[in-house]
């Protein structure tokens, strides 16, 4: 997940100077989009299981795999 350097909003305000609503480049809300399914796929994987690179090591080393 990268997020851009800098990100370029331009606003869209009303009359009394409120923002209501923001204009980014393709390229930046593209990006921005990305890395919120990035970051989904990684909220839904926190409950899974994980091994740690030593003990999958020591497993396959184990089972005359390395």
């Amino acid at each position: 997940m990268t997020m851009p350097k800098e990100i370029h909003p331009q606003y869209v305000t009303d009359e009394h100077g409120e923002k209501l609503s923001v204009i980014l480049p393709m390229d930046e809300f593209e990006q921005i989009l990305e890395d919120v399914e990035d970051l989904a796929v990684a909220l839904s994987r926190k409950e899974e299981n994980v091994t740690s690179h030593d003990v999958f090591l020591n497993e396959l080393k184990r089972d005359g795999i390395v």
